[in-house]
């Protein structure tokens, strides 16, 4: 009896046996993906290229002025110019004071709102009172706040018998202060909503599991709190460092830069410049060394607080 057998396939498939692979999702991936990347485009990396190159010319404001190329004249300026640097050192100085204090209290404020209180979410809802308003509004409160002929400040100081009260913000010596007390009062609700997050997240039962082998409520935050918050609060500081360095409209509405500049950020400098001046490429130029300053004040700090992770 013969057997028949089937003829034996080659090792090798043709394109047309073979399976069909999965399809080219790259260019449908650039179609979802562009909704979102175009207004950054557009919004961010348009105006800072912009700016970069605008740095790098003598424009100034009036149609009839031509611009033209100078290279890098405005940055050689720049590092000559005392009243700029000097402007920097306050900056650092503010950022400084707003972002260690704002941290550290909304850190003991996380802390106490994630307890088991009574009446827990009204607290929580008040202390995200002035997230909900704009930094000019901020600004026009604490200027009544602080004003030196009837302001709640000097009142309650008269009324407690500790003097007839001063001028805070046209003090040379208060100005930069009270500024900073403004400023910690309105960042302290987004620092706290980020350390409250952190906060939740810490499991349960490595306090309970603490709480049984003896350790004290600082033993506990030191041992089980902190390690799993230290993430959340090296991206907050992080952040609020640059949001303060680059604050604007809080210092405007307040001081405006004064008295005798004791109260110019970096970014009013570069307004005044720029609007007041007339001096679009000197303004620019100033706005490129901020940010290259900022980054690399960051990025030596991230890298000091990751290494310390480790």
């Amino acid at each position: 009896m013969s057997v028949v057998t089937a003829p034996r396939r080659s090792a090798g498939r043709t394109a047309r046996d073979r399976p069909p692979g999965p399809p080219d999702r790259g260019h449908g991936a650039w179609f979802l993906v562009l909704p979102a990347l175009l207004p950054i485009l557009l919004l961010s990396v348009g105006p800072l290229l912009y700016g970069l190159a605008l740095a790098f010319t003598d424009a100034q404001s009036g149609r009839t002025k031509a611009t033209s190329w100078i290279g890098t004249l405005n940055f050689q300026d720049l590092l000559h110019d005392t009243l700029f640097w000097e402007s920097f050192r306050i900056g650092l100085l503010w950022a400084v004071g707003v972002t260690v204090p704002q941290f550290l209290l909304s850190l003991g404020l996380a802390v106490l709102l994630n307890q088991d209180l009574r009446l827990r979410w009204l607290a929580r809802a008040l202390a995200i009172v002035p997230w909900a308003m704009p930094q000019v509004v901020v600004g026009i409160i604490w200027r009544l706040v602080y004003n030196p002929d009837a302001g709640v400040l000097n009142e309650t100081l008269h009324g407690l018998g500790l003097g007839d009260g001063r001028a805070w913000l046209s003090g040379l010596g208060t100005a930069l202060p009270a500024v900073i007390v403004v400023g910690v009062w309105a960042g302290l609700p987004q620092t706290t909503v980020a350390l409250l997050a952190g906060v939740q997240n810490t499991p349960r039962e490595l306090h309970e599991a603490a709480a049984l082998d003896g350790a004290g409520a600082w033993r506990r935050f030191r041992t089980v709190t902190w390690p799993a918050l230290r993430p959340v609060a090296l991206a907050i500081t992080a952040l609020d460092f640059i949001w303060n360095l680059n604050s604007f409209a809080l210092v405007y509405v307040l001081t405006n830069g004064g008295p005798g500049g004791r109260t110019r950020l970096p970014m009013l400098f570069a307004y005044e410049e720029a609007f007041r001046y007339g001096q679009f490429g000197y303004a620019a130029a100033m706005g490129c060394v901020l940010v290259a300053v900022v980054s690399v004040l960051l990025a030596l700090y991230l890298a000091g607080r990751l290494k310390e992770d480790r």
